[in-house]
């Protein structure tokens, strides 16, 4: 049997104030996740670019929001949208033999989107949490679903986790 993690995506405090919207369910997720021994790992992003304003390394706005269920000490950080870039990550997934995943966080157009993206071309399942993503431009979700499902993604919701 594939062993499975759940991966909540950049849910920091510099991301879009939408992410109050969802956060009760990514907690749901990771509760569920919890109950069945699935990893729960934890992506924070961090901007290196001299210019940025947001998701500086050190600030306040790059750490993860303080109303998330913290489970695991699975925290790794990124520097591209891609969470397969983070080496440690990288490694996580290859020493646990993971080789299934579902997904949760922001932005679903940018670091969703290109974690996604890259999971299913390195040959891993990709589920998604559609209940358990959101935007800076929430009205491209559903465009980002079908993507997602074009890539070979399933979308499923809570409702649709094993019990």
């Amino acid at each position: 049997m594939e062993k499975k993690a759940l991966v909540v995506i950049d849910i920091q405090n510099d991301i879009t104030k939408n992410y109050k919207e969802i956060i009760d369910n990514i907690n749901t997720a990771i509760d569920w996740a919890v109950k069945h021994d699935i990893h729960v790992v934890y992506i924070r992003h961090e901007n290196l670019s001299a210019g940025t304003r947001t998701f500086k390394t050190g600030t306040p706005g790059a750490e993860l929001v303080s109303d998330m269920d913290m489970v695991s000490e699975n925290i790794f950080t990124k520097y591209k949208g891609n969470a397969l870039t983070s080496e440690e990550f990288a490694d996580f997934v290859s020493k646990n033999e993971i080789g299934d995943f579902y997904i949760t966080g922001a932005d679903a157009v940018a670091c969703v989107k290109s974690t996604c993206f890259n999971l299913r071309k390195a040959g891993y399942g990709v589920k998604v949490l559609s209940d358990c993503i959101t935007s800076y431009d929430k009205r491209k979700i559903d465009e980002m679903l079908q993507y997602y499902e074009k890539q070979g993604c399933e979308i499923i919701g809570l409702s649709d986790l094993p019990n």
